[in-house]
């Protein structure tokens, strides 16, 4: 087991100008995004690379316009009634993945309409860039030690005391006095050993469902295909990956006694995805390959 490395915040310091590690992740994940899109846009007909870079410029703003709505939409709904001003406090972080999902929906359905595509022909085309840019976030979010597993008893080497969780870890020895055969002081603080789940996102959400869509759109698939393996994907990966989350201390379990706000938001992902993924085979649209109609 180990203790979280503890990683300076600040990346890059330039003069007056700091570089922090979740920015430089976020440019590092559209950087990707621009690179697997341009590439893709040579493999395709009625693609340019003047398309791809208005789709990234679009996918951007709604990640970070998304992101950051839904954040405080899902998770800080009540600090917004009390301060609505809150919502523009983006220094203090807080950004959600599905309110991010859904700002890119909108960014990639204006960008359709723009250059007379429907808006599958979109999703299709780019969800396969999508997860390196889940990879760089969660690892990001690793790098400053937030959202970090639930504690473990598993002796798994990889197994890690999160200094950042020492008030939680304090108030789980108080609940369950049995954790403190698990209990390691570092610096003065009581710590428990817990799951690195930001890095089993990185590599399940990340890396794994790169390869695997990357794998999956380099061969003619039915429209809506591609987009509906993406939301199995990620559904499925998030959804088993929060057994191992601490849920946000604001939402605990919000259902059934066990299950989290991210699984509740995903569970839809994955009945959609799995909808999408018979209808495209039943229907038969291709856009590309032998099989398509253009």
């Amino acid at each position: 087991m180990m203790i979280h490395p503890q990683y300076d915040p600040v990346a890059l310091s330039l003069g007056p100008v700091e570089v922090h590690w979740y920015g430089l992740m976020y440019l590092l994940a559209f950087a990707a995004a621009y690179g697997l899109a341009w590439y893709r846009s040579t493999k395709r007909d009625n693609w340019t690379t003047d398309m791809v870079s208005d789709l990234v410029f679009y996918g951007a703003l709604g990640v970070i316009l998304g992101g950051r709505i839904g954040y405080v939409l899902f998770y800080q709904f009540g600090e917004l009634l009390q301060n609505p001003a809150y919502l523009l406090r983006v220094w203090e972080g807080g950004m959600s993945f599905h309110g991010g999902f859904i700002g890119v929906m909108l960014g990639m359905w204006f960008f359709a309409r723009k250059y007379k595509k429907t808006t599958f022909q979109v999703f299709d085309f780019i969800v396969p860039c999508v997860p390196t840019g889940l990879l760089f976030g969660r690892i990001g979010n690793y790098i400053n030690g937030e959202l970090w597993g639930r504690v473990s008893d598993g002796g798994y080497n990889w197994l890690t005391y999160f200094p950042q969780a020492a008030a939680f870890d304090m108030e789980q020895l108080q609940t369950n006095p049995e954790l403190q055969e698990l209990m390691l002081e570092v610096n003065g603080q009581y710590l428990l050993p817990r799951h690195p789940s930001q890095l089993y996102e990185a590599f399940a959400e990340g890396l794994l469902l790169f390869i695997f869509l990357w794998w999956y759109s380099s061969k003619p698939r039915p429209r809506m295909a591609a987009s509906a393996v993406f939301l199995l994907g990620y559904g499925i990966s998030r959804f088993i990956i929060e057994f191992f989350r601490q849920p946000d201390a604001d939402q605990g379990f919000i259902l059934l006694g066990w299950m989290t706000k991210g699984q509740l938001l995903s569970a839809p992902m994955i009945i959609a995805g799995l909808i999408m993924l018979i209808y495209a085979y039943k229907r038969g649209i291709y856009d590309w390959g032998k099989q398509s109609a253009y």
